[in-house]
């Protein structure tokens, strides 16, 4: 008797188990699921090649001006809350989530030596961070670089963005005059 308990329990796993593929052969047949032509999550960190192609984005204002009446204690402040958690801001300081951002201004794109980064931005490796430029990452990451890693939101507030700015131009020895 001992050995039917065994045979009933196989049995009821078989069961469901055929009952559930029996159920999802008729769903088909009922509704006609359309699957994606193309994935909707990329795997491997990269985005699709589709994805890439840069998208029609809103027109920025222009920093430079505002970069004159900016507030470098202010764009410090900002540093400090918004973005110290991922990124370091001394000279020679490590690299964190973020690659450390001394000297930002006016170096080039992908910089920071021995720092992952992704292939959005290792693909301007030989562009610098001019102010236009930082003004638009900061504005929005995924807009001007679609693809890369960074999980900031972005900063829409473009006195904000011109106060920090001109902060990260303050810890940059080798930064261009705006």
């Amino acid at each position: 008797m001992a050995n039917l308990e065994g045979n009933k329990i196989v049995a009821a796993v078989l069961t469901a188990g055929i009952t559930f593929a029996v159920a999802g052969v008729i769903g088909r047949q009922l509704v006609h699921p359309t699957m994606p032509h193309q994935a909707a999550i990329a795997v491997g960190g990269e985005a699709p090649a589709q994805a890439a192609a840069p998208a029609a984005a809103p027109t920025l204002e222009p920093i430079t001006p505002l970069l004159a009446n900016a507030n470098v204690q202010n764009g410090q402040t900002l540093a400090q809350r918004q973005c110290a958690s991922c990124h370091t801001f001394n000279e020679g300081g490590r690299n964190g989530v973020g690659p450390n951002l001394a000297g930002i201004v006016g170096a080039k794109h992908a910089h920071a030596d021995g720092f992952n980064y992704s292939g959005a931005i290792r693909g301007m490796a030989d562009k610098p961070w001019t102010y236009e430029e930082l003004n638009a990452w900061i504005a929005s990451p995924r807009t001007y670089a679609p693809g890369n890693r960074m999980s900031f939101g972005g900063m829409a507030n473009a006195s904000q963005r011109a106060d920090l700015i001109a902060y990260l131009r303050s810890i940059s020895p080798n930064a261009p005059a705006p």
